[in-house]
């Protein structure tokens, strides 16, 4: 029911509805922005990390490869100098090729990249060689003629310090020589006659394995290339894959263009990081994805709350022209909503009610009973669905008829929350019927005086009957008296002869009294026999004028039934006098009317039957129809008025076609007729 009352409210213009939507949709852009934002700035810094990444690899490849060439350049000078002193010493020694064979042997078994040692004397013959000369493939000699050899050999010579050779071989065999000349001293101990060079070949492949260590062989691929790119030597133990970076240094010594080239490739990367990077990018995605279908959330519902304000300001112009009142209440009887006309009918404002319990203000005093007993019956739930009527008083102390229709309050979970009523002012229609009602029954009036007026010579000719006998006897007593001879015997059957005469023509003259007078309508136990009787008795002698044959077909069990007894034989009078009107042209024989009685389920029926000529189908329509007749002299309201004093008691008037000719006018009247208790009310 709150939401009744929140709905009263006047609903938002439509001047705020374009802010609002301007404002909704900057609401909901700037969040959208924001994540794209994120997700852009996340996307770059997982760049910017990748980068950083590989710039930190290629520093550390960089810092790996100098040290590498550092340590086989250090090793290098190691072994050079080791070489230089066993120069030194053989050229010094006596017993020399001993102390080269130790030696010798000595290098060899640390540095595994050393494949030969050579000793040459002056004209390059060997003079020793470690391993021997022919247990390798690579035995240079200047009697081989090897120009890389012979050239390296000639430049240590002259310029009296080791130098290293050329590449000799081919990939996967390449060698390069080291030359260190043997000189004897002089007597000032320097360098003089020369007797000879030490060579030492080192093997590329050797080199790389015995030099480069197992975790930067994990790392990357360690090649060595010449000045044109050829590989002379590798170790790796990656997969090789896709080349990520690569780094290029100069291989000197021995120079000649060699180059370290070492490349770094693509690797698994760690499962964490990337899992985390793909969870960020999964998450923001979905805040992304998230803000677009809470925007189109919150787009439906702008849509739906817009849609609601345009229904509220739909109902509400529409309930505030309405002329019926509208009232709801919550399930403790407080008001929660009057609309303009129930705040017109009661004369209080909506400030007034809205809140109000029981007693209401607009209760009528005369009638608090009765409005607290609908009330309560309301609220209990057994308020009649068709509604009732109450009195309401108005602010100004002016009554107000009105006709109450109350209905549950079901909210959308399904709940009962109250109730809706729906007030109408019927005080004119009241006012209206009463109206009627009075003409009615004047017309009623009329119509039996109108009756009786048809029928009065009938009626005087009936009687004359009784008070031509009356005369009659009290004339013959007279005359008796006169005589003196009579008997108490004659003259008391002669005067209960004139008693009885006179309470005919008493019953005759009651009869219409009772007939023509104006009264209010009262209902009392009638016995439907008695009153077919008394009705045929009015019109016995117009039906006899005519020469129509009266039958009456009574039931013998016969329950008696709540019912205004002059209304009803008005109703009967004027079928029958229509019927015996409407058998005019018929032939004497054929002229019979019947009124027949009896009882069917519930209800007593009267059937008026006259063999007359019958009425049209497109006239039977019109029957009851105020101000219509068959007849060029009638009012046309005969029949209505029948209907009315018919469903006045509850029952049925209506038209059946007789299958021998004529028509047949059927009365239904309920056997327990009560009178219309009051409706329950507010």
């Amino acid at each position: 029911m709150g939401n009744i009352a929140a709905m009263t409210k006047s609903p938002a213009s439509p001047r705020q509805e374009p802010a609002t939507q301007a404002w909704s949709s900057w609401y909901l852009t700037i969040p959208k922005l924001a994540v794209t934002l994120l997700l852009v700035l996340l996307i770059a810094l997982l760049w910017l990390l990748r980068q950083n990444e590989v710039e930190e690899q290629r520093s550390t490849l960089i810092a790996d490869v100098l040290w590498l060439e550092q340590n086989v350049r250090f090793h290098l000078d190691g072994n050079t100098e080791t070489l230089q002193q066993l120069a030194l010493d053989i050229a010094f020694e006596r017993d020399a090729n001993r102390l080269f064979a130790t030696r010798a042997r000595h290098i060899l078994r640390n540095s595994p990249e050393l494949t030969q040692i050579f000793w040459l004397d002056a004209q390059g013959r060997m003079i020793d060689a470690l391993p021997p000369a022919g247990t390798t493939p690579a035995a240079p000699a200047k009697a081989a003629k090897n120009n890389t050899s012979t050239l390296a050999s000639e430049r240590a010579d002259k310029l009296l310090k080791p130098v290293y050779s050329d590449i000799l071989g081919e990939s996967g065999e390449a060698s390069f020589e080291l030359h260190l000349p043997v000189r004897e001293p002089d007597s000032a101990g320097n360098a003089g006659r020369a007797r000879g060079e030490i060579v030492a070949v080192y093997s590329l492949d050797a080199l790389l394995k015995h030099l480069t260590p197992w975790w930067l062989a994990e790392k990357y691929q360690v090649r060595i290339v010449d000045g044109n790119g050829k590989v002379l030597a590798s170790k790796s133990r990656v997969d090789a894959g896709d080349p990520l970076l690569s780094y290029k240094l100069a291989f000197d010594p021995p120079g000649y263009g060699l180059l370290f080239h070492v490349t770094a490739y693509k690797v698994a990367s760690s499962v964490a990081q990337t899992l985390i990077a793909t969870l960020i990018l999964i998450l923001a995605g979905a805040v992304l994805l998230s803000l677009w279908v809470v925007h189109g959330l919150i787009q439906r519902r702008l849509a739906a709350e817009q849609a609601l304000r345009a229904e509220h300001a739909f109902r509400k112009a529409m309930e505030d022209s309405l002329t019926v009142g509208m009232r709801a209440r919550d399930r403790d009887g407080r008001i929660t909503y009057v609309n303009p006309a129930f705040c017109q009918m009661v004369g209080f404002s909506p400030e007034e009610l809205i809140g109000c319990a029981p007693p209401m203000p607009y209760w009528a005093p005369e009638e608090k009973e009765k409005s607290e007993g609908f009330y309560h019956a309301t609220l209990a739930g057994r308020g009649p669905g068709e509604g009732f009527e109450l009195r309401f008083r108005h602010k100004n102390g002016e009554r107000v008829d009105v006709l109450v229709c109350t209905a549950p309050l079901i909210n959308a979970d399904g709940e009962h929350t109250g109730w809706m009523s729906s007030i109408l002012d019927i005080t004119a229609r009241k006012r209206a019927d009463e109206l009627a009602r009075q003409q009615e029954e004047k017309l009623q009036v009329t119509s039996r005086l109108v009756t009786m007026g048809e029928m009065a010579s009938m009626l005087a000719h009936e009687l004359n009957q009784p008070l031509a006998a009356i005369a009659s006897y009290n004339t013959g007593c007279l005359n008796k008296l006169e005589s003196g001879t009579y008997t108490v015997g004659e003259l008391r059957d002669a005067l209960g002869k004139l008693g009885v005469q006179a309470q005919r023509a008493g019953q005759i003259i009651r009869r219409v009294h009772d007939f023509v007078r104006k009264s209010e309508p009262k209902l009392a136990p009638c016995d439907l026999a008695e009153m077919v009787d008394d009705s045929i008795g009015f019109i016995e002698a117009v039906a006899k004028s005519r020469n129509v044959r009266i039958l009456r077909e009574v039931q013998g069990m016969r329950p008696e039934i709540q019912a205004d007894r002059v209304m009803l034989e008005q109703v009967l009078v004027n079928l029958m006098r229509n019927a015996v009107e409407a058998m005019a042209d018929l032939p004497p024989e054929r002229r019979n009317l019947t009124i027949a009685l009896a009882r069917v389920d519930r209800q007593m029926q009267i059937r008026v039957i006259d063999t007359g000529p019958g009425i049209p189908e497109d006239t039977r329509d019109k029957l009851f129809t105020p101000f219509f007749s068959s007849k060029p002299e009638g009012m046309g309201m005969g029949l209505n008025i029948c209907r009315s004093i018919i469903e006045f008691h509850h029952g049925r008037l209506w038209l059946e076609a007789n299958p021998q000719g004529g028509c047949v006018f059927v009365i239904n009247l309920p056997i327990s007729t009560e009178t219309a208790a009051d409706g329950p009310a507010s």
